[in-house]
Parts: C-alpha cells; structure tokens; sequence
C-alpha cells in the first residue's frame, strides 16, 4: 500500500506510525496492496476553511476524509479493487485538546482519528445509532489491536 503523510501543522507527529497504522487498517479492511492513501496534518485555522467549504460546518474540527475511488471494504477470498482510497486531513491541534479531556495521549487520539477517517473512506458513517455502534465499534478495535502489536503504552 502506497501511504503518504503530510505534515503541514506545527505539531510534532510520529509519520512512520501514521503509515504503518494506515497500512495496518487498510490491510484489516481488506484492500487492495496497491491501494493509496493520503494523509495530512494541518493547522486548525486551515481544517476550519475545508469544515465550512466542505461540511457548511464553522470552526475546526479534529478529521476530516475525502474520498477518491469509492473503495469498499474487500471480502474474504474475493477480488480486491485497485484504486485511490483519498485524503484524510487530521488537525494535531484539536486532537491534543481531545486527548486532554479524554485523559489519554495525543499519539493515541491521532491513531483513533486516523483509523477514523479511514473508516469514512470506506464507506462507514455515524450518522445512526446504529452504525455509529459498528463503526466505533470497529475503529476501537483497530486501533487497540495495532497499538497491542506495535507495544503502545501511551494510551
């Protein structure tokens, strides 16, 4: 898988990690090994532009995705899609505030937002109770298994 980590925020982000997470739950989900990702890190005065031009939504926001091909998930045994899965745009600054009031690191919020907004990439959405349950659901997961595999103890 082809994953590119922009850091155009004033934060220090761990990319490698970003990287091998988004591998990690692209490989998970199923897709293709060729399939691409784009990820950038950006200030929280530029994801506020992209939430209202986006989203119609004032003021910043912790992730944002953009997708590209509309991959989907690939099923046990089945053929796997090529493609571009799109752009995940995280903001280090709104995750560090939400790492503070969770009580857990801001490495930890950033792997939850990433695997996140991979998850919108492919299709997963909260609007209802109920997906809402599967996804976060799903990301929990995720993201406990890679930080027990990669030895994360910041939580």
């Amino acid at each position: 898988m082809t994953v590119e980590v922009l850091n155009e925020s004033s934060a220090v982000v761990d990319e490698r990690e970003m990287v091998a997470l988004a591998g990690f739950v692209m490989d998970r989900m199923g897709m293709h090994p060729q399939a691409e990702l784009s990820i950038a890190c950006v200030e929280p005065h530029e994801i506020a532009v992209l939430h209202v031009e986006w989203l119609d939504e004032p003021g910043p926001t912790d992730v944002m995705s953009f997708p590209m091909d509309e991959l989907r998930p690939g099923e046990p045994g089945g053929p796997l899609v090529e493609g571009v899965l799109g752009d995940v745009v995280l903001c280090p600054a709104v995750a560090a505030a939400q790492a503070q009031a969770a009580g857990h690191s801001t490495g930890h919020e950033l792997r939850i937002l990433l695997a996140h907004g991979i998850l919108h990439l492919l299709g997963y959405d909260h609007a209802e109770p109920e997906d809402e349950a599967e996804m976060f659901g799903l990301q929990r997961s995720l993201v406990a298994e890679f930080e027990a595999q990669a030895g994360r103890g910041d939580v």
